[in-house]
């Protein structure tokens, strides 16, 4: 898709400039030939080596002309342009070494790949009218320097950052490229980041920072775009390097909830190793298929799952490769097993918080069984929650997540969380037992005390012990006046008031759709928009959504 901004004008410019530019020597070269008597150097060459170069001047122009040419038809070839709808989704970059474009480039073809239009653009090509006229933008910008803009960027920062915009009915999100080594790490895409919420523009998600490429934070971002549009199926850029892991336990925790049902699974790695993970890291699952689908299929196209075929750089069993992969139309006729394979593309990851902490001794989660419109399991939740059996090995890997790390033991915790968001802040009430950390505040919300109090005992307890100073529930389907846990939050503005003013951190994991941005408009109410930028700047206001 071509720069929404290009202009017919603007794509002749450079043949205009170029022309003009010889235009103006060769009329030069005519007013200073016109001084001269006769020969004006003894070793003057010829007049046919004056043509002789005369000849070679002009070709040297054509060459140049054919060379932009060739180049501005390439630019519309390579990238055509893309309706711009009112609905599209843009993908703006901010590039220095054309790592942001290429990353723009691929969040364009996922998105474009799930059914969502899509208007590609370069940072240095909206201006405050165009950017005020979007509704919905990605925003892939690196950082140069020591916390620069990307040159291309420069005019935006000057002329557009500058300024007071209302983009209240803006939705955006940031993926902010950087490098550890320096100081002021993904300082652009925080600056911008910064500038948009104060403008009111609204964040569809948390801003994902990546350091030096690292893989695993992009596959965070694949799976914030995966959200959108009708395929949430979409390949992973890269694959992840898992490890094997053995599911040890599964517990459904909400048997006849009026919602979907939700597990507590219990994992060990295969080989005994070590558990290092901190509270607020995730476990990146690689989901496969149901044995008895994958059995079905080989069925189909008369193939032996026993056959060795090289996937991955490794040699495996064709069976184990169509367990974690898309399969190809079963009615695509293949005579071999490797031709089978090499048509088959890796299943993506699915990401859940964890919930538990190493000294434990097993890897917690606690997943809800979700579903597709036509009623099938969802791919990574399917696979965890029905598919896969007590014994059975699971590709998993254990993401870094620092953006939900804790904040030092004598910090006050509020924790607010709905749902399975419960996970992510469990791991932290387990963190902070051991370093006797009691101011601890818990405010979670779910359908029905009955069925939905996931690990009600515990939570109970830990009040009882000390460990939750307070802990505050809203279930929706059980009436009452708290519905949800952002109206418990606000029945308790006081208290939220008091222990800010404490120096007390807020930490939210749970549901995007719905919870975050309604906790997060509670917390302005209370707190108003100054001081909450403010805690976001200085950590205190930490979120884990999906």
């Amino acid at each position: 898709m071509s720069k929404a901004s290009t202009t017919p004008l603007r794509g002749i410019a450079p043949l205009i400039g170029n022309a003009l530019v010889m235009l103006l020597l060769a009329t030069c070269a005519w007013l200073l030939a016109g001084l001269h008597e006769g020969d004006w150097w003894q070793a003057m060459p010829s007049a046919s080596r004056g043509y002789a170069a005369a000849a070679s001047v002009l070709a040297y122009a054509a060459l140049v002309g054919a060379f932009l040419y060739r180049a501005r038809a390439r630019d519309k070839t390579a990238q055509p342009r893309a309706v711009a709808t009112r609905d599209a989704l843009w993908v703006v970059h901010a590039s220095q070494t054309g790592f942001a474009m290429e990353l723009a480039d691929m969040t364009a073809a996922s998105l474009h790949r799930a059914g969502v239009a899509v208007q590609r653009a370069g940072l240095e090509h909206l201006d405050a009218a165009r950017l005020q006229g979007i509704e919905r933008a990605m925003f892939v910008v690196s950082t140069t320097g020591e916390g620069d803009p990307p040159d291309p960027a420069m005019g935006f920062v000057r002329q557009v950052m500058s300024q007071t915009l209302a983009l209240e009915t803006l939705q955006y999100a940031v993926l902010a490229l950087g490098d550890r080594e320096y100081t002021q790490f993904c300082a652009f895409g925080h600056q911008l980041d910064d500038w948009l919420r104060h403008q009111g523009a609204k964040p569809m998600f948390d801003l994902v920072e990546v350091d030096n490429a690292d893989d695993s934070a992009l596959r965070h971002w694949q799976h914030h775009i995966g959200q959108f549009g009708d395929d949430t199926d979409l390949p992973d850029w890269s694959a992840p390097r898992y490890e094997a892991w053995r599911l040890r336990e599964r517990v459904e925790l909400n048997p006849g909830s009026l919602g979907g049902p939700a597990y507590h699974l219990v994992l060990a790695p295969e080989d005994g190793g070590l558990l290092v993970w901190t509270a607020g890291d995730i476990a990146e699952i690689g989901p496969q298929h149901a044995h008895e689908d994958v059995d079905r299929f080989l069925h189909r196209t008369g193939m032996d799952g026993n056959a060795r075929v090289h996937w991955q750089g490794e040699s495996r069993p064709l069976a184990t490769v169509l367990a974690r992969c898309h399969w190809p139309d079963p009615a695509t006729a293949f005579t071999e097993a490797q031709a089978l394979a090499d048509a088959c593309t890796p299943l993506p990851h699915r990401e859940y918080s964890i919930a538990s902490t190493p000294a434990d001794g097993a890897l917690h989660l606690l997943v809800r069984l979700m579903r597709r419109p036509d009623g099938t399991p969802g791919l990574g939740s399917g696979w965890l929650c029905t598919h896969a059996r007590p014994g059975d090995a699971v590709a998993l890997r254990i993401r870094r997540n620092p953006n939900f790390h804790p904040p030092a033991a004598d910090t006050p915790m509020i924790l607010i969380g709905n749902g399975t968001g419960l996970a992510g802040l469990r791991a932290h009430l387990k963190a902070r037992a051991p370093a006797g950390a009691t101011r601890n505040w818990l405010l979670f919300g779910e359908r029905q005390r009955a069925r939905d109090f996931f690990h009600a005992e515990e939570l109970l307890a830990w009040q009882a012990q000390g460990l939750l100073e307070h802990l505050d529930l809203a279930f929706s389907r059980d009436g009452g006046e708290h519905r949800y846990v952002q109206h418990a939050l606000l029945a308790q503005a006081d208290r939220v008031r008091r222990w800010i003013d404490e120096g007390a951190a807020l930490y939210v994991c749970g549901s995007l759709a719905g919870m975050a941005p309604d906790v997060d408009a509670t917390l302005r109410r209370i707190l108003g928009d100054e001081r909450i930028e403010a805690l976001r700047a200085d950590g205190r206001y930490r979120r884990d959504v999906y």
